[in-house]
């Protein structure tokens, strides 16, 4: 196990840390999108940057024994990419030793250094590195070993990290390394400390602006950093594992195939709303322990939250799913009369919202439980009509006018370029809360807890 005698400040202030990241950031100046380097004039320099690399990862390796393999594996992969010219990164070899999911054990920290982009960050395959500690507090080992097991899930929290992180992306993906092919993998990482921290300020800001009031354990909630970490793992536990259970359509969602964005929004607030759904019944219930009772029912606060504020005004209008997710909640909750908008005050019901919100995620599951009887174009029309019942789609949608106005008999992808980048838009109430939260959304990129 790493040396827990040093703290994560000391840690990312360490020498050896500050010339890998250095060093790691004068490489990543240099490459290309793919990762490569490919004009010879840069490669003395990038020689020398990986010699830096290298050096300063054998010097860290004392303090993460448990990762001994796997730093030795990417020092090679890391030599291997300078002496073969510095072409397209292949880090298949170190990234399939790296299981950092096999012992999760609270406050486990790591190093991990790759060539990979990074989600809701760069696209690039730039050489990347980060110090990460590992988050699984006792509550959430009963829930995973309980009703809920999830051996991919790996709930993680920053200690420092390059540039590619100083961004959006709160996730580590080993699918986003650079290799010459994809193996099966057993881990995903979500940086819940981000999440958590981003939530804070957003929800802060947007109940101050809309007099929203909050009960008093959502208050805390907002207030408490290490309390909304613990809620968003548990709240990721539960989303994560969904997304590949329950009646799913034939071809999962989290395959890359080009299908209309909004049924990537579906998909996102479904298991959302199974996350939610499932903390409903532990907390009336009331079987579970104390702990996750409590976390329980704060995972419902956030979930609501986060979703109707930041999610619907944060990224570009260009086919923002998780925009349209927290969009749709809204509505639902304002079309079912718990959430009110009344004397420029923003109301909701909260005793009475668990059910309403259960009821949009009996309506996503049911329009997945119908999918494997319907041909896929009748899907995804099923799929907007839902939408569209709840959202007002763009005036000039052609989606809107249904099959008389789409190429419904060609091939299906032809329907998604007639898919608005803005299909439905931000209504008047999102048009002026955006003008006074999007300043606050855009200060929590790159934001630590």
């Amino acid at each position: 196990m790493d040396d827990l005698t040093i703290t994560n400040d000391a840690l990312s202030l360490l020498p050896a840390w500050l010339e890998l990241k250095s060093a790691a950031e004068a490489l990543g100046r240099v490459q290309e999108h793919n990762g490569s380097i490919p004009d010879v004039r840069l490669h003395s320099d990038a020689r020398a940057n990986v010699d830096r690399l290298i050096e300063a990862i054998r010097a860290l390796v004392p303090l993460f024994a448990h990762d001994e393999a796997y730093l030795a594996a990417v020092t090679v992969d890391l030599g291997a990419w300078a002496s073969g010219g510095f072409h397209e990164p292949d880090f298949l070899d170190s990234i399939s030793v790296f299981t950092p999911a096999a012992d999760r054990i609270d406050g486990t920290r790591h190093l991990i250094v790759f060539p990979m982009y990074t989600q809701n960050g760069s696209t690039d395959r730039h050489i990347e590195a980060l110090l990460v500690q590992v988050m699984w507090p006792d509550f959430i080992a009963e829930l995973e070993t309980g009703d809920y097991p999830n051996k991919m899930f790996l709930p993680m929290r920053f200690i420092d990290y390059t540039a590619g992180y100083d961004t959006n992306s709160a996730v580590l993906f080993p699918e986003t390394v650079a290799m010459r092919e994809v193996p099966q993998f057993t881990w995903g990482a979500i940086f819940q400390d981000r999440e958590a921290a981003r939530f804070r300020t957003v929800t802060e800001a947007a109940t101050a602006i809309t007099g929203l009031h909050l009960p008093e354990d959502a208050r805390e909630l907002v207030a408490d950093q290490h309390l909304a970490e613990q809620t968003f793992i548990m709240w990721d536990l539960i989303h994560d594992r969904t997304h590949m259970s329950g009646d799913l359509p034939f071809d999962p969602f989290m395959i890359k195939q080009r299908m209309p964005y909004f049924l990537y929004g579906l998909e996102e607030l479904r298991c959302d709303l199974t996350a939610f759904r499932e903390c409903v019944r532990l907390v009336r219930a009331g079987s579970a322990n104390a702990d996750i009772i409590r976390h329980a029912k704060l995972v419902q606060y956030a979930v609501i939250c986060d979703r109707i504020f930041r999610f619907a005004l944060t990224g570009s209008r260009v086919r923002n799913y998780d925009a349209l997710a927290g969009q749709l909640l809204f509505a639902w909750l304002h079309q079912h009369d718990v959430l009110h908008w009344t004397n420029n005050k923003l109301s909701i019901d909260w005793d009475e919202v668990p059910d309403v919100v259960v009821q949009l995620g009996d309506a996503i599951d049911e329009l997945y439980w119908r999918s494997i009887d319907r041909p896929k174009v009748a899907h995804w029309f099923a799929a907007y009509d839902l939408v569209a019942s709840t959202l007002t789609p763009h005036p000039a949608s052609e989606w809107a006018h249904g099959a008389r106005a789409l190429p419904v008999t060609g091939p299906a992808r032809e329907l998604v370029d007639h898919v608005m980048d803005d299909e439905f838009p931000l209504s008047m109430f999102y048009e002026a809360l955006e003008k006074k939260l999007g300043a606050v959304i855009e200060s929590t990129r790159g934001i630590r807890a």
